[in-house]
Order: structure tokens, then sequence, then C-alpha cells
């Protein structure tokens, strides 16, 4: 039996981490672990050591790029691997994705129902 896959949620909009979570949950069999802004998910991407972490480049306060920097850094953080929501990405951040080794960026409005298979194909078996 493989160990339960957990994944850290960090997204400002309530609804759009519910639908999701609902998702992981039936389509992945995730345990969905969530956070609503950045200060809140590095301290549970440090405390929880979640297999994966799926991480909206538009939130308030600290942003997106700015958390996948501080994941990065540090060394409890560092190798887990982490996918990307964003409603646009620019080339300049696509270079800065890739610098901070990035398992995948899912562009939004993304489907629900497959971002598990989005999520289960970035990471490495």
């Amino acid at each position: 039996m493989m160990a339960t896959k957990r994944i850290l949620m960090v997204d400002d909009d309530a609804d759009i981490r519910e639908a999701t979570q609902l998702c992981l949950e039936i389509t992945g069999q995730w345990e969905v672990l969530m956070a609503g802004n950045g200060p809140e998910g590095l301290a549970i991407a440090q405390l929880e050591q979640p297999n994966v972490i799926l991480l909206d480049m538009m939130l308030p306060g600290m942003d997106g790029m700015t958390i996948l920097k501080k994941l990065r850094e540090n060394p409890d953080t560092q190798k887990i691997p982490i996918v990307i929501l964003t409603a646009k990405a620019q080339a300049s951040e696509k270079r800065s994705f890739d610098q901070l080794k990035v398992a995948a960026v899912i562009t939004k409005p993304y489907d629900p129902l497959t971002i598990s298979d989005q999520i289960a194909s970035a990471l490495p078996a």
C-alpha cells in the first residue's frame, strides 16, 4: 500500500481551494493541507513536509515568487517539488521557474478534475 500522498495548496481563494481539495482527494487520493497566504504556507511546508506544494502566484502580501524563493532557500523545504498555479506566466517568470526547479506550471483557469493527473505526471515516480 502506498503511503498517503500529501499536498500543500497555497491559494488565497477559498472557493478554489475547496474545489481543488475535493478533486485532489477524490481523483488522486491526496491528503490536502491548505494555506491561505505565504507565511502560513511556508510554516506548514516546513512542519508537515508535504510530497508536493501547489503554489498560487497571485497572493496578497507575500507573492508566489517570494514564497518559491524562500522554500528553495530553506534546507528543510528545498527538495519538495513545487507546482505553480498562475493565470499568466511571463517569459521572465518562466525563466525564474526553471532556475528554481519548479516541477510544473499549471495555468488558471484549470480543470479541477484533471489537476491531480497533471500534478502526478510532473512528479518523479
